[in-house]
């Protein structure tokens, strides 16, 4: 017997136990990451499962799909930034400034206020005037004159910038603005940016425009339910005016086009103090996805007061900023002590969400919930569908709006407090896109939106519990096996 040999049968008796030690050692290291790492509970428990069933395999699904890099990434991008922490600070409201500019019916919500600065870590800034903009019928004429007016800056974050009619009108406004020596910086999520075919982002080069893609990504073209995307929208003029809502930049949003598919939607113009901190956001945004830095005036002038609202910005997302939003929405239910009204195209909450929106309903608190009729994500209906009955048995409403699908993202609690932007009810918001909120405390916008929102429920249709538990055995089927779906939606 040659040497050879004797190798070659040494490592065939050996090898099977060195693969299973290898096994269990890869199995043990990686159950001993998620059990420190992994938040959720049902998640570790879910993926110690999947290790445990085929260690190997389910180890490598585990390295490849389940570690947060992203957050590891944007943390050490962001760390080498500077922070306009100093700016906001000239603009800080005093400790009183809630129970001020609310009348004593509505000063309990200064310990909401509390809990939402020591959450973001960010100021309540004063002197901020806040705009409603109903649909891009109102809201892209309004952007479109701000960057034509532009001297210094413009910022845009878009998750759709569509190569549509209406993508067009903003690219010609942005190269204009480029041609007039004003630095432009153009940020799309890098699948939003492929809605449309070709995208819009050759078309913003050839004008000259600096465009970044968010987050690059071989996820299909279209697909709706991808998560870890910049759903942000964002806009910023001079550092001085911004833009901010749910609008996407796509003629589906603009009345004045009569497109096909319709959406309605709100978006909010600023001025005052918070826009610095909307620019702060844009910034970390850019320098995250285009390394590049962007600070001095020309993005962060000095803020003069523009208004009497109290207002602060929340920025949520999977990294340093993760679960800040759900937080929020938890500590606003919690403080409601008359009214709750939510407006949100898709719906589908967590266990403590939907707790406390029953405690909530259950303490007396008036809970209106506004959805849409026709939703343009079926999966994400479905699963609603299949938990509304939860909310209802306790006592919030819930009001079904009719077409066109109504994209609108708000909340107001006890007619004083607002929260608008682009965050959603669902997984995808809460823990796994980048969003962008402000918090507002004003009655007058407060009434403005409270009136709208009745003439919302006027048009819609209260949805009972007998009709939520009357859906038939396959209805019911489909939307319980879209619920367990619920996590990736």
């Amino acid at each position: 017997m040659t040497i050879l040999t004797m190798l070659v049968d040494a490592v065939r008796d050996i090898w099977p136990h060195l693969l299973a030690g290898f096994s269990l050692m890869l199995m043990a290291v990686t159950s001993a990451h998620i059990v420190m790492r992994k938040k959720d509970t049902r998640a570790a428990i879910g993926w110690i499962g999947v290790v445990m069933l085929s260690p190997i395999l389910g180890a490598l699904a585990y390295w490849v799909l389940g570690v947060n890099r992203l957050q590891r990434r944007a943390i050490q991008l962001r760390a080498g930034g500077p922070r306009r922490k100093a700016q906001a600070a000239r603009n800080e409201a005093d400790s009183h400034a809630v129970e001020r500019i609310l009348e004593p019916g509505a000063r309990h919500l200064a310990s909401l206020e509390r809990l939402i600065g020591t959450l973001t870590g960010r100021p309540l800034v004063d002197g901020n005037l806040v705009t409603p903009l109903i649909g891009g019928e109102e809201a892209y004429p309004n952007m479109i004159e701000a960057i034509d007016a532009a001297k210094k800056s413009v910022g845009m974050a878009s998750y759709i910038f569509d190569n549509d009619r209406a993508g067009q009108e903003f690219g010609a406004a942005l190269g204009r603005a480029v041609e007039r020596g004003v630095a432009v910086r153009v940020l799309i999520d890098a699948v939003g940016a492929r809605y449309t075919f070709p995208s819009i982002i050759g078309s913003l080069r050839e004008r000259g425009i600096t465009v970044a893609r968010f987050l690059p990504t071989l996820v299909p073209a279209r697909f709706a339910y991808s998560n870890l995307r910049n759903h942000r929208k964002i806009l910023t003029v001079d550092g001085r005016i911004g833009f901010t809502g749910g609008l996407n930049i796509r003629e589906g949003h603009d009345a004045r086009l009569d497109p096909a598919h319709p959406i309605l939607d709100h978006h909010f113009r600023l001025e005052g103090p918070i826009v610095g901190q909307m620019q702060e956001v844009f910034a970390e945004d850019w320098a995250f996805a285009a390394n590049e830095l962007l600070d001095g005036d020309p993005w962060f002038p000095a803020l003069k007061p523009a208004g009497d609202a109290l207002a602060r910005g929340i920025s949520a997302g999977p990294d340093s900023d993760l679960d800040k939003l759900r937080l929020t929405l938890e500590g606003a239910i919690s403080s409601a002590e008359k009214s709750i009204c939510i407006v949100t195209p898709y719906f589908l909450p967590d266990a403590s969400l939907v707790g406390a929106l029953n405690c909530a309903a259950l303490r007396g608190i008036e809970v209106d919930i506004i959805l849409p009729e026709a939703n343009n994500l079926a999966l994400v209906k479905w699963a609603s569908n299949a938990m509304l009955w939860q909310v209802i048995e306790r006592g919030c409403r819930v009001w079904m709006s009719p077409p066109p699908f109504d994209h609108t993202k708000l909340m107001l609690v006890d007619g004083a407090w607002t929260l608008l932007g682009s965050g959603n009810w669902d997984p995808r918001s809460l823990r796994l896109n980048f969003e962008f909120d402000v918090e507002v405390y004003e009655r007058p916008l407060a009434d403005r939106l409270g009136k709208w929102m009745v003439a919302k429920r006027k048009r819609a249709r209260q949805l009972t519990l007998a009709e939520a538990d009357g859906r038939s055995l396959p209805v019911r089927l489909r939307d319980g096996v879209a619920r367990l779906l619920t996590p990736y939606l």
